[in-house]
C-alpha cells in the first residue's frame, strides 16, 4: 500500500484481491456492524466453519484490514483466552481506472459488485428493523428509528471539481470521529455511503447539456 495525501491507495493486486474475496466481504460487514468478534462467532453468523473464518481473517490481517483485540466489554469463562478481531478503520483508495491493469480492473468490478450489493441489503435491512444498529434492537417509539437520510441530486462540475468535492466530503467526515472516550453519551455509528458519476454525455458534445431547471437537488430525509 502507497501512502498518498487524503488517503492510503491499495496498490498490491494481491491486497485487493484479498478484500474482493466475497467471504471476507461479509467478514469484514459483521465486524463493522456488530464490532468485535471470535471466529467461533463469525462461523456462526456468516454460516462457516471456524476454519474457513480463521483462513480468512489471516488473510485480511495480512493486509491490514483486520487486527486482532481485547474488548474491554466481553465477559464469560474463557473470553479473555479467545482470540477476537476487530475491522481496522481507514481512508483506503483505489487506484482510479485510468491506472488500473486488465486484471487490477476485473478484481475492482468484483469488489464493487458485492460491497454495492451488501451496502443496499445492509440499508433494508436496518431501516426493516427499525433501527437495529450494533448495540441491539430499537423500539418503534425510539427517536433512532428516524435515522435514515438519504439524498438525490445532480451537480454540473468539472473533473478537478469532482475531485475536490470528493476531498470536501472525507474531510467532513473526519470532522465527525473522535476516539471512544470523546463520543458523548447516546451516539451510535452512523454507516455513510458516498455514490458520484457521470450522467452519460449527449450525442453532440462530451458534456450533458444544461436543465432548464438549472442544478437539481432532490433531498429526502424521511
Amino acid at each position: 500500500m502507497a501512502e498518498k495525501p487524503g488517503g492510503t491507495e491499495i496498490t498490491e493486486l494481491a491486497a485487493l484481491k484479498a478484500l474482493a474475496q466475497p467471504r471476507r466481504q461479509q467478514i469484514l460487514q459483521h465486524l463493522t456492524v456488530n464490532g468485535p468478534a471470535t471466529s467461533a462467532i463469525l462461523a456462526r453468523a456468516l454460516g462457516l466453519n471456524t476454519g474457513a473464518t480463521s483462513y480468512h481473517l489471516r488473510e485480511l490481517a495480512r493486509y491490514g484490514f483486520v487486527e486482532d483485540t481485547t474488548p474491554e466489554d466481553v465477559e464469560g469463562p474463557g473470553s479473555r483466552r479467545r482470540r477476537w478481531w476487530k475491522a481496522v478503520p481507514g481512508d483506503r483508495r483505489f487506484p482510479p481506472r485510468s491506472r488500473q491493469t486488465s486484471e487490477t480492473r476485473l478484481v475492482m468490478d468484483e469488489l464493487n459488485r458485492h460491497a454495492y450489493a451488501a451496502d443496499l441489503a445492509l440499508f433494508e435491512q436496518l431501516q426493516c428493523d427499525s433501527g437495529r444498529l450494533s448495540s441491539g434492537q430499537l423500539d418503534q417509539g425510539d427517536e433512532w428509528v428516524d435515522a435514515f437520510p438519504y439524498s438525490r441530486g445532480s451537480i454540473r462540475l468539472t473533473l478537478p471539481e469532482l475531485r475536490a468535492f470528493f476531498e470536501e466530503y472525507i474531510a467532513l467526515m473526519n470532522r465527525y470521529k473522535r476516539p471512544d472516550a470523546a463520543t458523548p453519551p447516546g451516539a451510535r455509528t452512523v454507516h455513510t455511503r458516498l455514490l458520484a458519476f457521470p450522467a452519460p454525455a449527449s450525442p453532440s458534445s462530451n458534456t450533458q447539456p444544461a436543465s432548464p431547471a438549472g442544478h437539481r437537488t432532490e433531498t429526502d430525509a424521511s
